[in-house]
């Protein structure tokens, strides 16, 4: 069987519907001679004849009566994909977003109850993965939208041609989190000079991502001397247990309340930024109902 051209279709659901060539032309808006063509090059794609003599007029074949059931669905499939498509529509539909926990908690879930009164067929499935593994994911087309980070003193390698990254949801210090142990360094004036009255400490890097290690490490060979990495944890509140506990300094948020502990001395020159950003795949920013979330997102 050839291809067969949908915009065809029609032709043959109406002369099934009206049952004259002269009333599908009439309701199609063009000529008889037209609709016969259409019907029988149609009809040469599947391979069968479509419509047989009855008379003066014409009857669908059982292969046309058969096709043009198909053909009404094939219809309204296309119809319902269009309307589903267009950027005026209605969101309705599943995005799935895979992100890191801070991105989730202060971009996303805020969003969360006012897309469920705006936008009531709309869903959410949430899927937490550090940066590498939501664009993974991203890229294999198994979510959405993926919200990522990476640090200014770090900066996450270029996308792939079939992502792209949007406007920058919002960005926040860094610092070190060390024991709270009633003193700080004298006078330090560089973020080098914080790290290097740490040197002999062991450090505290990321389990799922190589950017705070490349921070510190960044920071290290500038005071003089490298760091070893000895723990490893994905968890902030993991990360102030071990430095609690005296097993490590690591980099933690300055915004965030340290716990009971825990201080965290500013990194101030260079400053340490995490910068967090929604990404998609390429194309697919005016889906209605990624386009909602986007746009909420602001």
């Amino acid at each position: 069987m050839k291809t067969v051209d949908t915009r065809r279709l029609p032709h043959l659901v109406e002369l099934d519907r009206l049952g004259s060539m002269r009333a599908v032309a009439e309701a199609l808006g063009t000529s008889t001679s037209v609709v016969s063509q259409q019907i029988a090059a149609l009809g040469r794609e599947v391979g069968a004849p479509l419509v047989e003599p009855d008379g003066r007029r014409v009857r669908l074949t059982p292969a046309g009566r058969r096709l043009a059931e198909h053909g009404r669905g094939i219809l309204t499939a296309v119809d319902a994909a269009r309307a589903d498509l267009d950027p005026a529509a209605e969101p309705a539909g599943r995005v799935r977003v895979a992100g890191f926990a801070s991105a989730v908690r202060r971009s996303l879930m805020p969003i969360v109850a006012d897309a469920a009164v705006r936008h009531p067929a709309l869903r959410l499935t949430v899927l937490e993965h550090e940066p590498a593994e939501a664009l993974a994911l991203l890229e294999a087309d198994a979510v959405d939208l993926a919200l990522v980070y990476d640090y200014d003193l770090a900066p996450a390698a270029p996308l792939p041609a079939t992502l792209r990254a949007g406007r920058r949801l919002w960005e926040t210090r860094w610092g070190l989190g060390v024991p709270d142990e009633g003193s700080v360094p004298d006078g330090p004036t560089t973020s080098a000079e914080v790290l290097a009255a740490y040197a002999g400490r062991t450090w505290i890097g990321n389990s799922r991502n190589t950017a705070d290690e490349e921070v510190l490490r960044l920071l290290a060979s500038r005071a003089g001397f490298e760091l070893r990495i000895t723990h490893e944890a994905d968890s902030l509140d993991l990360v102030d247990d071990l430095v609690v506990a005296g097993l490590g300094v690591g980099l933690l948020p300055l915004e965030r309340p340290a716990r009971p502990g825990v201080r965290v001395l500013d990194l101030p020159d260079p400053p340490v930024r995490l910068r967090a950003r929604p990404v998609v795949r390429r194309g697919r920013e005016s889906w209605p109902p990624l386009a909602a979330v986007l746009r909420a997102l602001g």
